[in-house]
């Protein structure tokens, strides 16, 4: 059974409106609306909150919905995200190192140019979406 699912039957079981499990775990109704109809997962701290509030086991509660337990893999996998914004990093770092040290070649060929500067806005890129995740 879907977390969703799970969730709504449960709440409903306690004859607990949407509006009540939201202000017992300080999110928005609309919040626990998407988590009941699966249009999105409840992070670790809330379902840890609505295992209290339900009376169940995590086990139960996650057991079952091996997408809810695939998205706490991915939003809790910090070494994973943090090595990734190192890499990429780096990849500035010496993206910027390559072009101070070889400026006079870059400025005379513009194929050079065209793709050192295209390999800079990836790389920009790629780190910005990185921190942006973290947050």
């Amino acid at each position: 059974m879907k977390i969703g699912e799970q969730l709504r039957a449960v709440r409903i079981s306690m004859k607990l409106t949407q509006e009540q499990v939201a202000e017992d775990i300080h999110v928005s109704r609309q919040t626990i609306s998407n988590w009941e109809n699966n249009r999105s997962y409840p992070d670790i701290i809330s379902v840890i909150k609505l295992s209290d509030l339900y009376n169940i086991s995590l086990d139960q509660l996650l057991k079952g919905d091996q997408d809810m337990i695939k998205h706490l893999n991915e939003s809790t996998d910090i070494v994973s995200s943090n090595k990734k914004l190192i890499i990429i990093s780096l990849a500035n770092v010496f993206l910027f190192l390559f072009m101070i040290l070889c400026n006079k070649m870059i400025a005379s060929n513009t194929i050079v140019m065209g793709c050192v500067m295209i390999a800079a806005v990836l790389c920009m890129t790629t780190l910005f979406y990185q921190i942006i995740r973290k947050f």
